[in-house]
């Protein structure tokens, strides 16, 4: 009789892990497509975001910026950028209109990173 129990409660352990596993990919599943939708889409919003700011021109002038994920990817980025280029380049914490994971458009300049 114990052997059973034994058994029993081995197979009651395993269906309440996949169970919990079940669960825990379907809210990450979630997250992915809801992240994936709205790349695709044509769906444009408003943040605050880092980004890695080039400028040419004798008046500097902006023209072009890269979303970046954090701070340290960004300074990584713009010390390779400046190495290979001769363009202005700045980190910055910035308010911009995002579309399908990229900048579209700079609203203002929060904080300059260094």
């Amino acid at each position: 009789m114990s052997k059973i129990k034994i058994v029993f409660y081995l197979v009651l352990v395993f269906i309440i892990y996949k169970g919990y596993e079940a669960f825990r990919d379907f809210e990450i599943g979630v997250g992915d497509r809801l992240v994936e939708i709205e790349e695709m889409s044509d769906f444009e919003k408003k943040g605050e975001v880092i980004g890695l700011m080039m400028y040419l021109g004798d008046p500097l002038e902006l023209k072009e910026h890269l979303l970046t994920s954090s701070k340290s990817k960004c300074l990584e980025m713009k010390q390779i950028a400046e190495e290979t280029s001769f363009a202005y380049y700045e980190c910055a914490q910035v308010n911009a209109v995002l579309k399908g994971g990229k900048i579209v458009r700079i609203i203002n300049e929060i904080e300059v990173i260094e």
